[in-house]
């Protein structure tokens, strides 16, 4: 006589399947480690999924801050002159300027100097670049960030505009003088003398990238050609676009509009190396922090196998009085589950609560310990910035409760299997 194949009656997730699993999530003495060990589980997920959000909304906004003010200074692609030096730079940057898409074209003239102080006597390596005032009022993050001055008749103070850390280091205020030297000066018999010049400081900016707001030195277009030996010319033309990711689409027509030899360079090409750093310093930062999720979705297996070990006398009496091995498998889901998904959540909110305060949470940390926990002069930036990517938010989110679940099946399946006549032999 064969036995017949076991039927799961009872309505699946019944209302005493929860209270059962309640009732083994709940603090009883004699099972304390065992609460202790879902204790942790719960407290490893919940960090786990708040340190993956912070952490990823932390890299997102360091990109997008670097990104954004990278691009927002220095242009979007790079116009350089081939043959010729770009005398007709004006009519080159108009007609570039014309074109759909465009949003500015800037001509410059830039070069390395040392900038010095009279004042304290400090110097400090500068990039100076000769820029027209119409211009240097439309570039981003320039003309809104000036801190002291303005840049109102730029051109005809003769003056330059320094970045705040700049000034701060050589110790000078708007209405100071700034010393330039520059290497390559006049021809002499005795060979290239240094040039020197001493300009007034006419304004003074904050980017809030420390490596720009140290080293820019804006000043007047033609000033700047004298001061480099340019005969009439410029080095580049940097082209703002609409649409920083639209450069494919808008060099073809930067070209034809040109109407002379050129080269072009884009963002992408001058900062490869730097963003594909950060994305793949962001992605392997996933997989490390998802470990502190996988590592608690583990306790969640000994804890439970422990939890069946420890209930096995009353497995086999629900066993007896008619509750299927479905029954016990679900309750026993449910208890993992549980700590598993409340853990997520609450991850969840914590993630998103330090997430949206980490720059406040900075500055208090930083007050409470009188150190400087977020030094520009490392990171670039001046503030600690979190940008939150649902998608992102999602799949964190996502990953923790399916690593929850599928550490639940094997102690839930043991426990559906345990022998009740065995377990109340040998309980």
């Amino acid at each position: 006589m064969t036995a017949e194949p076991e039927v799961d009656s009872t309505r699946p997730f019944a209302a005493f399947e929860w209270m059962l699993a309640w009732r083994y999530l709940r603090a009883r003495r004699r099972e304390g480690f065992i609460s202790v060990i879902a204790g942790f589980s719960f407290l490893g997920i919940t960090l786990g999924v708040a340190t993956l959000i912070v952490v990823m909304s932390v890299m997102n906004g360091f990109r997008e801050e670097l990104l954004s003010k990278i691009v927002g200074v220095n242009g979007h692609i790079f116009v350089q002159p081939i043959d010729s030096p770009l005398t007709d730079y004006a009519e080159v940057a108009k007609r570039i300027e014309a074109v759909d898409g465009v949003s500015l074209a800037v001509p410059l003239v830039e070069g390395q100097a040392l900038a010095s102080s009279a004042q304290t006597g400090n110097n400090n390596g500068a990039l100076v670049r000769g820029v027209r005032e119409a211009d240097l009022a439309r570039i981003p993050y320039i003309a809104g960030t000036i801190r002291e001055g303005t840049l109102a008749g730029f051109d005809e103070k003769g003056g330059v505009a320094i970045g705040r850390r700049l000034a701060e280091f050589l110790g000078v205020r708007v209405g100071d003088t700034l010393t330039i030297i520059s290497p390559r000066g006049a021809a002499t018999p005795m060979g290239v003398a240094p040039r020197i010049k001493s300009y007034p400081v006419v304004a003074i900016f904050e980017i809030g990238m420390s490596e720009f707001d140290s080293t820019f030195v804006f000043m007047p277009l033609p000033e700047a050609q004298n001061f480099f030996n340019r005969d009439g010319d410029v080095s580049v033309i940097e082209v703002f676009l609409r649409d920083a990711d639209a450069v494919d689409a808008a060099r073809d027509r930067i070209d034809a509009a040109a109407g002379r030899p050129i080269m072009m360079s884009d963002w992408r090409q001058r900062n490869r190396t730097f963003f594909s750093a950060l994305e793949v310093e962001r992605n392997v930062m996933f997989l490390i922090l998802t470990l502190i999720v996988l590592v608690a979705a583990l306790n969640i297996v000994s804890g439970l196998i422990m939890l069946v070990k420890d209930k096995g006398e009353d497995i086999a009496i629900l066993r007896t009085m008619g509750a299927t091995r479905g029954a016990i498998m679900r309750v026993f889901l449910i208890t993992g589950a549980s700590i598993g998904i409340v853990g997520t959540l609450a991850g969840f909110f914590l993630g998103l609560t330090i997430a949206l305060n980490v720059e406040s949470i900075r500055a208090f940390l930083s007050q409470l310990t009188n150190t400087n926990l977020f030094p520009a002069e490392l990171y670039f930036l001046s503030r600690l910035p979190a940008v939150i990517e649902p998608g992102e938010v999602v799949t964190v989110v996502a990953t923790a409760i399916i690593l929850s679940l599928i550490a639940t099946l094997y102690p839930s399946w043991r426990a559906a299997r345990l022998d009740p006549v065995e377990a109340l032999r040998y309980g």
